[in-house]
């Protein structure tokens, strides 16, 4: 049985926050929606123009004021460094930066080619670090602010076909404790939430019924997690009541049990 949606509780109220990869409909939208429901001010960013229009023009209604959207691809530094300016332009300053770019793919690695590997490699991991170097050069001077990376389940468990993005995401919760720790003296939280399944139409697009009966048969729940169940851990981490927490991993799963 799927959970009822959670009602506001003001969490993130008068923050400005950046969510990356936010168009469409999953985590990334749906931590988006988050975000403004808590009281944020957001700037959201994709890849994909349309879908990222759609995704500001939602939220602006939501919001009962204008979300801007910001192309940007995580594998060019450029449009990284734009982001940030125009961020920082629209909202005075990054209180909050989400990381949700990433890419995946199935291969056996003796099948797989380099550019396989170093796409997803470049986007799931790389462009990580990129956003998140990015935020940090912001948010040090200022002396504050929180950064939430997306990881996943895999970058614990093995499965096949899964080398490269298994790969990225163990990277990325790697850059997750050390970046943490650099940043802790200045007064800047950084931490990850692990997924496992988050369901979204994209999702079932792309994925074989088979493959998706597979993965929902490990979960606890015998069900996979709603998009926004995951953003509702992002942002747990994005608000106070995480005050004390830094480097760590959050598993939004029960695969860590």
């Amino acid at each position: 049985m799927k959970p009822e949606y959670p009602p506001a509780r003001g969490l993130l109220a008068g923050r400005s926050v950046v969510i990356t990869a936010a168009a469409g409909a999953g985590i990334g939208f749906a931590a988006a929606k988050r975000c403004v429901e808590e009281g944020a001010r957001v700037v959201i960013s994709d890849i994909h123009e349309r879908r990222l229009a759609k995704a500001a023009e939602t939220l602006s209604a939501l919001a009962g004021e204008p979300v801007l959207g910001v192309p940007c691809n995580v594998t060019v530094q450029a449009d990284v460094d734009g982001l940030m300016a125009a961020a920082i332009a629209e909202l005075g300053h990054v209180d909050v930066f989400i990381n949700n770019a990433g890419l995946g793919g199935t291969a056996p690695l003796a099948e797989m080619t380099d550019a396989q590997w170093s796409r997803v490699i470049d986007v799931s991991l790389t462009g990580t670090m990129r956003t998140n170097r990015a935020a940090l050069q912001h948010m040090i001077p200022r002396r504050s602010g929180c950064i939430v990376n997306n990881a996943s389940v895999l970058g614990w468990r093995a499965q096949a076909g899964q080398s490269h993005y298994a790969a990225a995401k163990a990277g990325v919760m790697a850059l997750t404790r050390c970046a943490a720790l650099e940043a802790a003296p200045h007064n800047i939280r950084i931490n990850a939430v692990a997924p496992s399944l988050a369901m979204h139409p994209y999702l079932y697009k792309v994925t074989s019924p088979e493959l998706l009966e597979s993965l929902t048969s490990r979960e606890a729940f015998g069900r996979a997690a709603e998009p926004w169940e995951v953003a509702n851990t992002m942002i747990f981490l994005a608000s106070d009541l995480s005050s004390y927490m830094t480097g760590e991993v959050l598993s939004v799963s029960s695969q860590r049990a």
